[in-house]
């Protein structure tokens, strides 16, 4: 409907029409396998590699770092573990097998191995390790999760303050010494999909390869909202997922440097260097170019009004609700992101009441939508339980009105006086 608000960006956006156009030609003419050596494969093979060259432009990389992928998940799993497994390898480290064990012959748990192995070695001190903050998006923490528990991998969480911001002497801390060199990857967002905070990228990767650690970043979140810049920051690895700048759903990549050791997740033809077999989607990856192209150019235009309607929409929500709090960064954090916690209510009744009014937000991750938990990133943040369920999220990828602000006060401050004093 026309006067519907959309503001839950954060979870997908709408495919552009420049994308549907670029799109179409090769979802019905130039429909040809890029693997195959006649005219039409060509012709896709061509288009491929354009747009490989494009959307590696558009994020500060090399055609050669991209690797295209179904979404920011899969980018996501193909970098921990991958990257983790491979360096494990190479590194000496030992998969916490159990000897003379009876089941599927690995540690279960939290994959803790503390005894002797047969080489007279301390098992603990050959036991692999991978470091992520404690906000991480499920695709990160359940991978790195999933490592512990068919691998033995000793799982680190380093904490972050009241904004979400990572704890920088905590993951120094972490790295130093025998630790670090037990340790196979860091693995930290962007940008954080709850509240919006921006973390120090530049400076984890300083202090993860001062210990000669790689660093993989989750930019689901990030990409087409801020500039990235993978190569001038020194990442190893770099996630996004299309939907989230206006490509069709099931569309990502894995920016990925050539120096760093990963194993494929996916084996088959060996498309995507090796490490994503499979068919590569043609039109997919032109939708990708064109999209982030798109996005760059927008947030160049609309930097200013977005960072404007992002504080004037915070204004607003304060002046209607006073008790509302802020989580997040209020300055380093996304230009479409307005993020609080209302104490009294839950996020969830919010968002319920402000739907029947016509304004889509959302609560949480849209990942945990429907599960009725608790927001981990706020539990992390130091909010006690019931602040989290308060959580309530507004995004948006263009600029908004001065109407649309006041409309979405007025809503809002109608829903929770009708709440609050149920």
């Amino acid at each position: 409907m026309s006067d519907e608000i959309y503001l839950d960006a954060s979870a997908t956006e709408p495919v552009s029409s420049g994308v549907i156009e670029a799109m179409t030609p090769f979802l019905a003419d130039a429909f040809g396998n890029p693997a195959s050596v006649h005219q039409p494969g060509r012709t896709a093979a061509r288009a491929l590699a354009a747009a490989r060259e494009a959307f590696a432009a558009g994020l500060g990389g090399k055609s050669g770092d991209v690797v295209f992928t179904s979404g920011g998940t899969e980018s996501d799993n193909l970098a921990i573990k991958g990257i983790a497994m491979a360096r494990m390898k190479r590194m000496g480290l030992c998969p916490a097998f159990h000897a003379g064990d009876e089941t599927d012959g690995y540690q279960s748990g939290d994959g803790g191995s503390h005894g002797v192995g047969e080489d007279g070695q301390d098992a603990e001190s050959r036991r692999p390790r991978i470091v992520i903050s404690a906000v991480e998006h499920p695709a990160v923490s359940q991978a790195a999760d999933w490592l512990g528990r068919w691998f033995g991998f000793e799982v680190v969480r380093v904490p972050v303050d009241r904004q979400a911001h990572i704890d920088l002497e905590a993951l120094e801390d972490e790295l130093a010494g025998r630790k670090g060199e037990r340790t196979t990857l860091v693995s930290v967002m962007l940008a954080n999909n709850e509240v919006g905070t921006i973390e120090p990228v530049s400076q984890i990767v300083e202090i993860a390869h001062a210990h000669h650690v790689p660093v993989h970043v989750d930019a689901v979140q990030a990409a087409g909202r801020i500039p990235i810049r993978f190569r001038d920051w020194d990442i190893d690895a770099l996630a996004v997922s299309g939907h989230k700048f206006a490509t069709p759903k099931g569309l990502g990549a894995l920016m990925l440097r050539n120096r760093v050791p990963i194993e494929p997740l996916i084996s088959g033809g060996g498309q995507e260097h090796g490490l994503r077999s499979g068919t590569q989607n043609v039109a997919g990856a032109v939708a990708l170019a064109v999209a982030i192209g798109e996005a760059n150019e927008r947030m160049r235009d609309e930097w200013d009004a977005m960072v404007a309607s992002r504080n004037k929409l915070i204004d607003a929500v304060r002046r209607v609700v006073p008790a509302a709090e802020l989580t997040g960064d209020p300055e380093a954090r996304l230009p479409g992101h307005a993020s609080f916690v209302f104490p009294g209510v839950t996020g969830e009744a919010l968002l319920v009441d402000l739907d029947a009014h016509g304004i889509s937000c959302s609560s949480g991750s849209a990942c945990a939508m429907g599960r009725h938990e608790v927001p981990p990133t706020l539990m992390a943040m130091g909010f006690d339980e019931d602040a989290a369920k308060s959580a309530l999220r507004m995004s948006f990828a263009r600029p908004l009105t001065g109407d649309q602000i006041d409309r979405v006060a007025y809503a809002l401050e109608g829903s929770y006086t009708r709440l609050t004093q149920r």
